[in-house]
């Protein structure tokens, strides 16, 4: 624990600049106004970890909020003196550190949770979730299953994910209701789905969507979602590249995820998926690769000189058998790395409190070195360093005066966290979702106390349950029939 000793001789300095009739700090510039009006909201914690570059944690902190940015974070005492707030969450046992931050997953599929399991990526993909979705996903699928993933992540402190699915607008409009934060990716695929005909009908509809939420929720950002090189030829890859390009936004896609694409990548093109990318010219724009379980020792320089945001998530690779990606050798490169859930049909939840853990101990046991990936590591991945690796490393991820209040309040009262001896030890290898007391983003509390107060969970439970009972009707009349 490290506990920031500085703020005492900044306090004592500034009254001197003060005294001496000096221009205020750009901190009190931005805080001052404040100082008379009061405050939307102050957030308390026994701890406050701000996940800074500096590693700094806070006892007895507090974090200062208005109109959703960070305004001042230090010393509770000092908060509580300074500002007045319409709303405070108390410390009362809590930890305060940012949201966490999914980086890739596909948010609706929670309603396909244990239609198939136990089986290998491409027999799962195209035998059982592609025709399953060809012939039950429609809006109304997207709108519950989402609303149903948007419950699960608040409820475990997540606050962004990056997301890639079919109807995005149906997606973005679940996103700014339940009042998350989320990439969203207009999947593009070379077969009839969902909601397209084909990979080029796919890459208009994904336009269309980018152009009506480009500029409409500072919460939202409309991404394209190419699904992987095997599902789509270079010439389709590049075409969406080039949307991309001209419209200013990133692309999240599957990348070098198993033998199987590895192999395919190498029959068709005479080279490994991320060399493929590369000499395509797909990596030249801003890139979100989700899993990256078999890059050559060639191709991770490419990712970091590429600046490709890579993202682990080790549950469902270790679920699928895809394999242990090498994020020890990543990370030592200058790769940017964050944690991902995947889908609920291939995790078959969206705890990243577990991967966490998981992404810790498959390095540890993989190399037969308890040394590497700390928890101060994953703690960094699932936070500072995934909102990094997707691009929005200025705006979220840690504690800091400018940047959006998005954080947690995570409850340390359970028998697993008595005794405490290092919170961010604890914070890794011991919490788990149902930890998470209080959610913030934005600076609108989402949770407060483990209450929902942006999702009517029992309407989305019902209708969770009726959809899903339609589903496995259906499931068994076609089981039946073979």
């Amino acid at each position: 624990m490290k506990i920031i000793s500085c703020c005492f001789l900044t306090i004592f300095l500034a009254f001197l600049l003060a005294s001496c009739d000096s221009p205020p700090s750009s901190e009190e510039t931005q805080t001052s106004p404040d100082d008379e009006h009061g405050i939307d909201l102050i957030v308390a914690g026994n701890y406050v970890v701000s996940m800074d570059e500096a590693g700094t944690v806070y006892e007895d902190g507090a974090v200062a909020i208005d109109d959703g940015l960070i305004l001042a974070i230090g010393p509770a005492d000092e908060i509580l003196a300074r500002y007045s707030a319409v709303q405070v969450l108390a410390a009362d046992n809590r930890v305060v550190m940012p949201g966490l931050v999914n980086g890739h997953s596909h948010a609706a599929m929670t309603l396909l949770r244990g239609v198939a399991d136990d089986l290998a990526l491409m027999e799962w993909l195209n035998n059982y979730i592609f025709p399953a979705e060809v012939e039950f996903v429609d809006s109304e699928f997207v709108r519950i299953g989402t609303e149903l993933a948007c419950w699960e992540m608040i409820r475990g402190g997540t606050t962004t994910f990056v997301d890639m699915y079919y109807f995005p607008d149906t997606i973005a409009e679940v996103v700014d209701s339940c009042g998350m934060r989320a990439m969203i990716s207009a999947t593009v695929i070379d077969q009839r789905s969902p909601d397209a005909e084909s990979a080029s009908d796919s890459v208009q509809k994904g336009i269309g969507f980018i152009d009506r939420w480009k500029d409409r929720n500072s919460r939202i950002t409309p991404i394209f979602g190419p699904h992987a090189n095997y599902t789509l030829n270079a010439e389709q890859l590049q075409a969406t590249r080039r949307a991309a390009t001209e419209l200013g936004v990133s692309i999240s896609i599957h990348m070098s995820e198993s033998p199987f694409e590895l192999q395919y990548s190498q029959d068709t093109y005479g080279m490994p998926s991320i060399e493929m990318f590369e000499s395509i010219g797909f990596l030249e724009g801003p890139t979100i690769a989700a899993h990256v379980v078999w890059p050559t020792k060639e191709e991770i320089p490419i990712l970091a000189k590429r600046k490709v945001g890579v993202i682990h998530n080790p549950t469902s690779n270790m679920k699928i058998a895809s394999g242990i990606s090498p994020i020890t050798e990543m990370l030592q490169a200058g790769v940017r790395v964050g944690l991902g859930t995947d889908g609920a049909a291939s995790n078959n939840d969206l705890d990243l409190w577990e991967e966490m853990r998981l992404a810790s101990f498959l390095q540890k046991v993989d190399r037969m070195d308890p040394t590497v990936m700390s928890a101060t590591t994953v703690l960094t991945m699932a936070t500072r360093g995934g909102a990094t690796a997707i691009g929005l490393g200025d705006a979220i991820g840690s504690l800091e005066v400018g940047k959006r209040a998005d954080l947690i309040q995570v409850a340390f009262d359970d028998v697993h966290h008595v005794p405490t001896y290092d919170v961010i030890s604890h914070l890794v290898y011991v919490t788990d979702e149902q930890d998470v007391a209080s959610v913030v983003v934005d600076g609108k509390v989402l949770m407060k106390e483990r209450e929902m107060l942006t999702i009517d969970t029992d309407r989305v439970a019902a209708e969770a349950r009726a959809l899903a009972a339609r589903i496995h009707a259906a499931l068994q009349q076609r089981n039946q029939g073979n």
